[in-house]
């Protein structure tokens, strides 16, 4: 990442009416969060996410399933937000208009500041019946995981009596209709796209910056590697978000004292 390059990408981040932050699993990869694949080892290492992602896994094997998010929701609950994320709550105050949307489903994003996050794939610290959609509540904190090739079940819906399943979005299933298209308005007017720590291979989240950059807006991707979302970025900041957007967020207003 040259200087000039950084110069260029605060500058544009200064003048921005609405930026629009997306970000992916490299964004908390930072805070020790596996990413989905990632997660898929050690004890879970001879699983394909197939066979623990997909609605039809859950009716085969509820307690596998619920064991190996269980784990993930311990992880989530274990780690704390990282520079990346504080730099983006703290860009609310900074630009006229700020809209958040993530495809992780951990809430570090809030537990940093930001307000309002749109999260297209859902919530693993929350649960939903797998039967009538009612929501199910979780005790507080980390749940139990298996002991000894134990498996523990998880609880059921008090409404229908129905299986709880994690409150994600599986293989196979939609996105979230409100939170869909609550992106796809920010797309439609944001002048700016931040895009983070996303791989641009998931669809349909993949599809939103390309789409603000067809209707005109500047796009910075901020990443360890290149993506397909490169070739069309206006710039490209190489590294981890949270080496990169705080020096970016003092370059845009050099004025103001970043933590």
């Amino acid at each position: 990442m040259s200087s000039a390059t950084l110069q260029a990408a605060a500058r544009l981040l200064r003048h921005a009416r609405h930026a629009l932050v997306l970000t992916g699993a490299g964004a908390s990869a930072e805070s020790g969060i596996p990413t989905f694949r990632d997660a898929l080892t050690g004890l879970w290492a001879r699983f394909d996410p197939e066979e623990l992602a997909t609605p039809e896994a859950y009716r085969r094997n509820p307690p596998l399933v619920w064991a190996w998010y269980q784990w993930r929701r311990n992880r989530v609950l274990e780690a704390s937000p990282n520079a990346g994320h504080r730099a983006i709550a703290r860009l609310a105050g900074r630009v006229p208009a700020l809209t958040v949307v993530t495809q992780n489903v951990d809430d570090l994003h809030e537990r940093a500041g930001s307000r309002d996050v749109i999260h297209l794939h859902g919530s693993i610290l929350t649960a939903r019946c797998f039967d009538c959609g009612a929501p199910c509540v979780l005790p507080d904190g980390p749940l139990p995981i298996p002991a000894d090739g134990v498996p523990v079940p998880p609880p059921h819906c008090t409404r229908c009596h129905g299986v709880a399943r994690p409150d994600v979005v599986w293989f196979g299933e939609p996105l979230p209709a409100a939170a869909l298209a609550a992106a796809e308005r920010a797309v439609a007017s944001a002048d700016l796209v931040l895009s983070i720590g996303t791989s641009g291979l998931v669809y349909p989240a993949a599809g939103l910056a390309p789409a603000a950059a067809r209707r005109g807006a500047a796009v910075v991707e901020i990443n360890p590697d290149e993506t397909p979302l490169t070739a069309i970025a206006t710039h490209f900041l190489q590294g981890p978000a949270g080496q990169v957007l705080p020096p970016l967020l003092a370059a845009a207003w050099p004025e103001q004292i970043s933590d």
